[in-house]
C-alpha cells in the first residue's frame, strides 16, 4: 500500500448539501429556507428575539453578585504532600510554602495563598508557612511534631 492509495472507508464522509442550485437538485429556489420573511433573507441574527415580547433573559431577575475582594486559595491535601515526599519531589527539611509546592509541581500557579486540608495521612514532621489550614490538618501536623504558621487566620470549623 502506498500513501496515494489511502482512502476513507466507504460512507465515512458525506458530500455537503449544496442548496440553491436549481429546481432539479431538490434543494433549489428557496434552498430550504421556506418562503419570504426575515429568516429567508441573508444577514439575519435574531437569537433571543421574541417578537417584541420581553425576552426571557430580561424577564428573569438578576441574582447574586461576584465579590471582587474574595480570596482564592490553592487547596492542597496532606495526602498529596506525602505523595510528593515519597516520590522525592519535596524535601522534608525545607519549609512548605507556595514556592516549594510550585517547584515540586503540586500547584500550577500560586493564587492568594495555600490552604492545607487534612485528607490523607502525613508520616513525617514538616514545617508549613501557609495562608490557611483546617483544624484537622493543624492537629495532624502538630501531632507529628511539625509546626504550621498560618499567616491568614482562616481556620475552618467543619471539614
Amino acid at each position: 500500500m502506498k500513501l496515494n492509495e489511502l482512502r476513507d472507508q466507504e460512507g465515512a464522509t458525506k458530500p455537503r448539501k449544496r442548496v440553491g442550485r436549481g429546481i432539479g437538485s431538490g434543494t433549489g429556489k428557496t434552498g430550504g429556507r421556506g418562503v419570504k420573511g426575515q429568516k429567508s433573507r441573508s444577514g439575519v441574527s435574531i437569537n433571543g428575539f421574541e417578537g417584541g415580547q420581553m425576552p426571557i433573559y430580561r424577564r428573569l431577575p438578576k441574582r447574586g453578585f461576584v465579590n471582587v475582594f474574595a480570596k482564592h486559595f490553592n487547596v492542597v491535601s496532606l495526602g498529596r504532600i506525602q505523595q510528593a515526599l515519597d516520590s522525592g519531589k519535596l524535601d522534608a527539611s525545607a519549609t512548605i510554602n507556595s514556592e516549594t509546592l510550585k517547584a515540586a509541581g503540586i500547584i500550577r500557579r500560586p493564587k492568594d495563598g495555600i490552604r492545607i486540608l487534612s485528607d490523607g495521612d502525613l508520616k513525617s514532621k514538616l514545617d508549613f508557612d501557609v495562608a490557611g489550614a483546617s483544624k484537622a490538618a493543624i492537629e495532624k501536623i502538630e501531632k507529628l511534631g511539625g509546626s504550621i504558621t498560618v499567616s491568614v487566620k482562616e481556620v475552618a470549623e467543619n471539614e
